[in-house]
């Protein structure tokens, strides 16, 4: 049996697969979509913890870049085309509402990222696009002046052209395993080695892996190495099981990573940053005189974060457990204000690609024409989504590179 024969295969049923054949299916294309998992947007479905953080509403294109780090002169030809504007009128326009929340994220209103699975799926069905799920993609072959051929477990598949979007190496637990590093790079493509670059922290102190499930904002965190202060972040934190989290956290991880290279990583955890020391100790001595007859121990709940008092209390001071309140020395409440400004921390090393957002690393964009998100080694190769080298924070912006790149490429293959 001769094998089938498409205009386009896209490998990878996620974001930027789904974008993409959409797109070209739109366009006239006969295309055909390729998924190993047994649904589409097996990844997509727990991004922003199942809400799905669709991009970040900066409408502004050279200040959305700014957020890519070396990406962001060869990114701004593409978002120039299919930017954040664009993304909202994608979704909207398919009866998604979105909304904008903290810091520019943006959601679809309902919350659920199944929500945002299904309007893809929908536009790459209604679009003339054929799905075929459970279908592992096991190589590419490139001719010149040839059709490609995709080789799956079930067959062989021809395509005037081939889109790779199968993602990168992050929750490989959804498929994103990195097969597509090794077919690109048996085409010749130069493959910058990942990291996971948006990552927890993992942590050696029992107290905070005992606050797990806390999540408190605003804290201030400031990171040291071999004592010497290197950069503080203030934001949300998530302490967990294993450590520390939360977009913050998250967006801290790959300096951290460089810094851990170079010796013993430090932090301290600014419980109350905006306030200084005077403002908590006028605050203290009002709780004291209230409280005078009464044990710190039992009070200290009125003091330190909520939730937190149990676990942070052993840090000032383990002869403090029985004393009264009236017994507090001025020595003493000064070191209550010193630990909750300056909470102990070591970091011991970043959490892998079982937990990370987003890893880095891919094809060298060099070796793309960005325009178009041709491959330039290959005029029938198209490279598009996660399996691209280039940095980004997370709020949105890892799906905006998706919806963008995912775009161009249907709109150009």
């Amino acid at each position: 049996m001769n094998p089938q024969h498409f205009d386009v295969v896209v490998i990878g049923g996620g974001a930027a697969g789904m974008m993409a054949a959409g797109r070209a299916g739109e366009r006239g294309r006969q295309v055909l979509l390729l998924e190993k998992n047994k649904i589409l947007g097996k990844k997509l479905g727990i991004t922003g913890g199942g809400r799905c953080n669709i991009t970040n509403a900066e409408h502004n294109v050279r200040l959305l870049l700014k957020n890519y780090g070396a990406g962001e002169k060869p990114l701004y030809s593409p978002f120039s085309q299919f930017g954040v504007e664009e993304t909202f009128a994608f979704f909207e326009g398919r009866k998604l509402p979105l909304v904008v929340q903290e810091r520019g994220r943006t959601f679809p209103k309902s919350e659920k990222a199944p929500d945002v699975v299904r309007v893809l799926e929908n536009y790459c069905r209604e679009n003339g696009v054929v799905i075929k799920t459970n279908t592992a993609v096991e190589n590419i072959i490139l001719r010149k002046e040839k059709p490609a051929e995709v080789i799956t477990h079930h067959g062989t598949y021809l395509a005037e052209a081939v889109i790779v979007a199968s993602g990168g190496v992050s929750h490989p637990e959804t498929g994103s395993t990195g097969d597509g590093f090794l077919w690109l790079k048996a085409c010749g493509h130069t493959i910058v080695k990942p990291t996971p670059g948006i990552v927890p922290l993992a942590v050696r102190d029992s107290w905070i892996k005992n606050l797990s499930g806390v999540t408190l904002e605003p804290m201030k965190i400031t990171f040291f190495l071999n004592n010497k202060k290197q950069f503080s972040r203030s934001g949300k934190i998530l302490f967990t099981h294993f450590g520390l989290s939360g977009p913050m956290i998250l967006n801290c991880a790959a300096t951290v990573g460089d810094l851990l290279h170079e010796g013993e990583v430090t932090a301290k955890i600014d419980a109350f940053p905006l306030e200084d020391e005077g403002a908590i100790e006028s605050r203290i001595i009002r709780v004291f005189d209230e409280n005078k007859n009464k044990t710190l121990k039992n009070i200290f709940k009125l003091i330190a974060p909520p939730g937190m008092a149990k676990e942070i209390f052993p840090l000032i001071n383990r002869d403090f457990q029985d004393i009264k309140v009236h017994s507090v020395t001025v020595a003493r409440r000064k070191k209550i204000i010193q630990t909750l400004k300056a909470l102990p921390v070591t970091i011991t090393d970043l959490m892998g690609y079982d937990r990370a957002v987003v890893a880095d690393g891919g094809v060298d964009v060099k070796e793309i024409d960005m325009k178009t998100m041709r491959s330039r080694l290959h005029h029938n190769l198209f490279i598009v989504g996660d399996l691209l080298h280039i940095a980004r924070p997370s709020g949105g912006y890892s799906l905006q590179l998706c919806w963008t790149t995912g775009y161009i490429a249907g709109s150009n293959v």
